[in-house]
């Protein structure tokens, strides 16, 4: 079994986030990308999947977008539970451009051949794209009482962002590190020189989706290695969100 992260820009001029973990759920490698073609390449590179192969690709995008107009009823669930932590989740629907027609991330996983629908049943064969949400993710598997500051905002400073992006990496590293084992990582070593010394919020907005890719492939993990713990939000048929249970305990069966 492979394990993927990809925070996926839902316009295809902006940067896509990549992160691959091997068999046994180690960071191998990170970066970004903008063309559907360089998240080809580095599916191809560094997954490998071949016959009787499986693989779980966490996205951080909608992939199931049927709505004309105003949020899916998962935005909805989602902003329920984790909108006092400032996690709600941003509504998509097929006014917007992006999803108009068939969504970047569906797109993509019938590019790659795998399925998008949670209730898959797995198998050590099974290729399947999970829609992810790294904000609420991040309060559910850190214990926060807001989520952590690290997008750039108007209104946001330097000194700030960088003090947020070594919160983040910290957690990161206590919540997922000995799985992934982060800090034996060239790349993770880069990206905490980084977002320590940078001197231009530019440099962060650089590592951002990488970043965000990293914490996706976590969750891809998880959805094998503890189901239990994660919360589907809706479902194939109007669109779902996965992420850990909220705060204060597992939801109800039936959402």
């Amino acid at each position: 079994m492979h394990w993927l992260g990809i925070d996926l820009a839902w316009g295809e001029r902006a940067r896509t986030g990549l992160a691959a973990l091997d068999p046994g759920g180690v960071l191998v490698a990170s970066t970004s990308v903008v063309t559907d073609d360089d998240i080809a390449a580095f599916v191809q590179r560094w997954t490998r999947v071949g016959p009787g192969d499986g693989l779980v690709a966490a996205v951080d995008a909608p992939l199931v977008v049927p709505n004309l107009t105003g949020r899916r009823p998962c935005e909805a669930q989602v902003s329920a539970a984790f909108g006092r932590f400032f996690a709600g989740a941003y509504p998509a629907n097929r006014a917007n451009p992006a999803f108009a027609a068939e969504p970047r991330g569906a797109r993509l996983a019938r590019r790659f051949g795998w399925s998008i629908d949670p209730e898959a049943v797995m198998s050590p064969s099974t290729t399947l794209a999970l829609e992810v949400y790294p904000h609420p993710a991040m309060v559910s598997l850190f214990g926060l009482d807001r989520v952590i500051p690290y997008k750039l905002k108007a209104g946001r400073e330097l000194p700030g962002l960088r003090a947020a992006y070594t919160l983040l990496l910290d957690h990161l590293e206590t919540t997922c590190g000995d799985v992934l084992r982060l800090r034996e990582s060239p790349r993770w070593v880069q990206l905490r020189v980084t977002a320590a010394g940078a001197r231009r919020k530019s440099e962060l907005d650089r590592i951002e989706d990488e970043v965000d890719a990293i914490l996706c492939a976590y969750l891809a993990w998880l959805w094998v290695h503890d189901r239990p713990s994660l919360t589907v939000w809706g479902d194939v048929r109007n669109g779902y969100i996965v992420t850990p249970h909220p705060p204060g305990g597992r939801p109800p069966a039936v959402i």
